[in-house]
């Protein structure tokens, strides 16, 4: 979609009954297209990029500043990093690897689940107002490096016939049915495992986002329009959305760190 377009499709001076020719400018995928900041090498960087460079930076500095300088007894910032580690320690990591098997793999979880919830999160922060998760290019690479630790781990663990074992859920005492079960495990586990677990993720800051445009450019088309009652409603239901993705956001990145260590956990199971 061109410049044009996109700036065609959020024109603010669109209202009901209007004899510019326009309408509503509903939100569509010209909602995640954005113009390059600046172009390098023939590549530009744009908003989301940004965003996600950011996303890092906060990441790293946050965790720096609390753990950097650590004391036995905490500051309040040391509290809060505390907290927040422990919570995807115990409450994720323990509770599907174990304590003994899943302590070394701690501080990856901890700092996927950080990563995700910031990228979600700049999605009601003024300005940025956009989750990055919501191009999937980013959900899907934080997809393939559990996917790429899933599988080598497996025949690390297992070995090379032990590992398409425990990938392909052999069972001889499935009988005639073994090698149709071993099938769908395969193709299931090889090929579907990384598609949902990143679409999973993308899926719902993608409509997240959608539904708080939608409802953001509404309360400005109808409040254009005079319809002060129908803007305010509309204007409600944006507070109601915004409250709800910052729960869902928070959901979204414990769900996707929950799935990535019952991955975890299952190459590390003994298989029977």
């Amino acid at each position: 979609m061109s410049a044009e377009q996109t700036t065609l499709a959020f024109d603010w001076s669109c209202r009901i009954m209007a004899d510019n020719g326009c309408g509503f400018p509903a939100p569509g995928l010209h909602s995640f297209l954005f113009q390059p900041i600046f172009t390098v090498g023939g590549y530009g960087f744009n908003k989301v990029m940004l965003l996600a460079l950011i996303t890092t930076l906060v990441v790293v500095g946050f965790f720096y500043a609390a753990f950097g300088k650590a004391k036995v007894v905490p500051g309040k910032l040391q509290m809060i990093g505390e907290a927040g580690y422990d919570f995807v320690r115990r409450g994720i990591v323990y509770e599907t690897i174990g304590k003994r098997e899943g302590e070394k793999y701690v501080p990856l979880m901890v700092s996927i689940f950080f990563f995700v919830w910031i990228m979600n999160i700049w999605s009601v922060i003024p300005l940025a107002q956009f989750p990055v998760a919501s191009i999937i290019a980013y959900p899907m690479v934080l997809a393939l490096v559990v996917y790429v630790i899933w599988v080598s781990l497996t025949f690390k663990r297992h070995g090379f016939v032990g590992g398409w074992k425990n990938i392909t859920g052999y069972d001889p005492s499935l009988g005639p049915i073994k090698w149709l079960v071993s099938f769908i495990e395969f193709f299931s586990n090889l090929f579907v495992r990384p598609f949902t677990h990143a679409v999973r993720l993308f899926a719902n800051m993608f409509a997240g986002h959608l539904m708080l445009v939608m409802f953001t450019v509404a309360s400005w088309y109808l409040l254009n329009s005079w319809l002060i009652p129908a803007a305010g409603v509309s204007f409600v239901m944006t507070m109601g959305m915004i409250g709800f993705e910052l729960f869902v956001q928070a959901v979204q990145a414990y769900v996707f760190v929950l799935l990535a260590c019952s991955y975890i956990q299952g190459a590390l199971a003994e298989h029977h």
